[in-house]
């Protein structure tokens, strides 16, 4: 992956459009964000606007010079979109040069969908559930479903979940560690855990938080989410089939 093959900082953050809480947009708010972060990997999400065409709200031209971070490739919703249904992944270049992304639709009352990033060694995907829990159970399972056919490669799933419960909605990731760092929602005064990462075997959380500067409570309605992780060696790694937990805290 790179000289830090076995380390990984992943982040997840939903921009709101770029429009903080009430407009109007900033994205050189969010870009900001993102560089303080210093991810190797994030996820983005509400990166276009809502309706026509979808347009980009984070500016894809000043992306790399703001953050150092390049966005995936792959093909968006429309010709002036940054993301597909609304998301896209920024990674570091050196991690882009290794990189294979695929789309994958989900089902539900609403379009939704989520991106599959598989670098050399652990597939990340990009999620941005519903507003249903009916829906974001279906998503989920058709995740799990899905990523079972990438292979024994380390999973790991990210974003905004919309599931504020800590043991409702979220059992077909009962095989992994579903990490809520803290409360991200509303981002002036947080008080629920709609963002997560969910990791599997083979993957240790070494420290996660909550991004939260002042900057931050103003860029979005979200605040982002991030983790410090370690791919353990396979010979390391748990056995499959151990039980799934929320935590707050990876050190539990």
């Amino acid at each position: 992956m790179s000289p830090r093959s076995d380390r990984l900082r992943l982040a997840s953050y939903n921009l709101h459009k770029c429009r903080g809480m009430t407009g109007p947009r900033a994205p050189e708010r969010n870009l900001k964000v993102i560089s303080d972060i210093k991810a190797d990997v994030i996820a983005l999400q509400e990166v276009d606007l809502r309706l026509g065409n979808r347009p980009e709200a984070l500016p894809r031209a000043a992306i790399e010079n703001a953050t150092g971070l390049i966005p995936a490739d792959f093909l968006p919703t429309g010709a002036t979109s940054l993301g597909w249904h609304g998301q896209t992944i920024l990674m570091r270049p050196e991690l882009a040069a290794q990189a294979t992304i695929r789309r994958l639709p989900l089902p539900g009352i609403e379009p939704r969908g989520a991106l599959a990033l598989r670098l050399p060694g652990v597939t990340i995907i990009a999620v941005h559930l519903g507003l249903v829990r009916s829906s974001r159970r279906a998503q989920l399972r058709r995740i799990v479903a899905q990523a079972g056919r990438f292979g024994n490669d380390r999973l790991i799933l990210t974003g905004d979940f919309n599931e504020w419960h800590d043991n409702r909605g979220l059992e077909a990731l009962e095989p992994m560690h579903v990490l809520a760092p803290g409360p991200s929602w509303p981002a002036p005064f947080p008080r629920l855990r709609y963002d997560r990462i969910a990791v599997s075997r083979g993957i240790e959380v070494m420290d996660s938080g909550v991004w939260d500067s002042e900057i931050a409570r103003q860029a979005s309605d979200h605040l982002p989410i991030w983790a410090d992780l370690a791919l353990e060696p396979w010979s390391a790694a748990p056995e499959p089939g151990i039980s799934g937990r929320v935590s707050d805290n990876p050190a539990e």
